[in-house]
């Protein structure tokens, strides 16, 4: 106790203060500490809350922008396949109308072969029948004329004349 009075302490006022301390620090502890805590704590779980949402956002966003490349990507692919099949429809469009124009073609050709070897023998007919004609009138002639070298070969050459006119007139053989 000489300790404390050497220093000029009062120890009943020293444990008054020392209970009235503790009490203090009781009371502060059971109604300031306790709730400054607790909210100290909802605050940080907020915060952490809060953190891992913006996790949760960011994961979000990027799962999302995979998915709208993802889409692109596939929607690409399915334009590349419908062009290629537009391409390959009209590829046989063409050739089939390719086809038919060929076979068009080859029908009136045909067609006109078979109209030239008709007129052709049309012609020849009509030909034959003025051959024919000619022939008969030269008989005619030769049988009410006489027939001697020069009336010969002037009823050839009269008759040549007539079956072609752009033949030449010159000699006759017999």
């Amino acid at each position: 106790m000489e300790f404390f009075n050497a220093f000029g302490v009062d120890l009943p006022k020293l444990a008054f203060q020392v209970v009235n301390f503790l009490l203090l620090l009781y009371l502060l502890n059971r109604f300031l500490f306790k709730r400054v805590f607790t909210l100290l704590d909802e605050r940080q779980q907020r915060i952490s809350k809060g953190l891992e949402d913006a996790e949760s956002a960011a994961r979000d966003r990027e799962l999302a922008r995979a998915e709208r490349e993802a889409a692109v990507a596939e929607a690409r692919k399915e334009a590349a396949a419908m062009i290629a099949r537009a391409t390959k429809i009209a590829e046989d469009s063409r050739a089939e109308i390719v086809a038919d124009a060929k076979t068009e073609a080859e029908k009136i050709t045909e067609r006109a072969k078979e109209e030239i070897v008709a007129e052709k023998e049309k012609a020849m007919a009509e030909l034959r029948a003025h051959v024919a004609d000619l022939a008969l009138e030269a008989a005619g002639k030769l049988v009410r004329a006489e027939m001697n070298d020069a009336t010969q070969r002037r009823l050839v050459e009269d008759f040549l004349a007539e079956v072609s006119p752009t033949a030449p007139r010159g000699r006759a053989r017999n």
